[in-house]
């Protein structure tokens, strides 16, 4: 009897294990019950890196709260911003096996995985913003996007983040000579390769070490978009700004792939439709805060040289080895992507 009793036992415990299984795995992958619209109900994990108050990130976070709202609460978006549950350098690996159901990271760190994702560091790809829409609304997105999903990633949104610059303390830079021997903090494997190209040195650190090695002289200068350099106070270890618009950040809404087919239709349209509303705020929203951060540096007391477009086809030919690096890492879907807006 008490080998039949200690059987029975054991055959309850695998069933519990089984359900409370089913139970956790149900918590991300929606419940199979719909609301009265006719969702049905899903906890999307949605965690983001940037401060809560830049551009992207209100961006991302009315995304979410939209989504929540037309889905009746059945669709519970749970942001986790400013790295609370991930860093930078663990968000994509997280993404594709689904330890995250959404993330937003840096185009930079996707080229790591999806190296035509680095198209967004070569150097005068884009000139206007208007310029970036039309290509990431067209062919050109759309091949990105594939690229993406090869990987396990389902592209929901690109983000905008502006157009990157250079502050430095040893001199104004107006031209690709002036950078000769500087030691330039850089973002990026290709930017790198740019700044090579014009007779300096490529220093890489996090951004938070930026402002502490500005101040101790590790490095000369830096390389951002304006919104960063306000946020990190480049005003008080820096005295000189260039603007010559030299890379169009981008910022990569994510989903992983699995994730996302096994959501229902209505609300796959319903993520997408939203998404796409929250890209084109933040399109606009990048202009604005790029002229704004600029104007705000140069009232903190940064010297501002604003690199003339008759200049650009200089700046542009000097960093030609960074466009031969993005070809020859990305193949030949790099080659197409090049051609298509060179």
């Amino acid at each position: 009897m008490m080998r039949n009793w200690i059987k029975s036992f054991g055959i309850m415990l695998i069933l519990i294990t089984f359900v409370a299984g089913c139970s956790s795995y149900s918590t991300s992958q929606g419940s199979g019950q719909t609301n009265s619209e006719g969702y049905e109900e899903a906890t999307i994990r949605l965690a983001y890196n940037l401060p809560q108050d830049h551009h992207v990130a209100k961006g991302v976070e009315q995304f979410a709260k939209d989504v929540t709202e037309k889905s009746g609460g059945a669709i519970n978006v749970q942001v986790y911003p400013a790295g609370q549950l991930l860093s930078d350098k663990d968000m994509n690996q997280s993404i594709l096996t689904g330890g995250v159901e959404m993330g937003v990271n840096s185009s930079t760190l996707w080229a790591s995985t999806v190296p035509v994702m680095g198209i967004f560091d070569v150097p005068y790809v884009f000139n206007t913003y208007e310029e970036a829409g039309d290509a990431l609304n067209g062919e050109f997105g759309d091949k990105l996007k594939a690229s993406m999903e090869e990987k396990g990633a389902k592209v929901l949104m690109f983000a905008d983040y502006g157009f990157a610059q250079f502050a430095n303390n040893k001199r104004p830079l107006e031209s690709p000579a002036d950078f000769e021997g500087l030691k330039i903090r850089s973002i990026g494997d290709i930017p790198s390769e740019m700044i090579k190209a014009y007779g300096a040195s490529p220093v890489f650190m996090g951004g938070g070490e930026v402002y502490m090695a500005l101040q101790r002289s590790t490095v000369d200068g830096a390389t951002s978009g304006t919104t960063a350099m306000v946020q990190r106070k480049y005003d008080e270890v820096t005295k000189y700004l260039t603007i010559n618009n030299y890379a169009y950040l981008e910022f990569i809404l994510a989903v992983n792939k699995d994730f996302w087919n096994k959501l229902p239709e209505k609300s796959q349209l319903l993520l997408s439709e939203t998404a796409t509303e929250a890209e084109a705020w933040i399109r606009t929203q990048a202009e604005i805060e790029d002229e704004k951060t600029a104007k705000q540096l140069e009232e903190k007391g940064m010297e501002v040289y604003v690199v003339p477009e008759e200049d650009i086809p200089m700046w542009k030919e000097a960093a030609k080895p960074a466009w031969d690096a993005f070809s020859n890492n990305a193949g030949n879907i790099g080659k197409e992507l090049l051609k298509m807006v060179d």
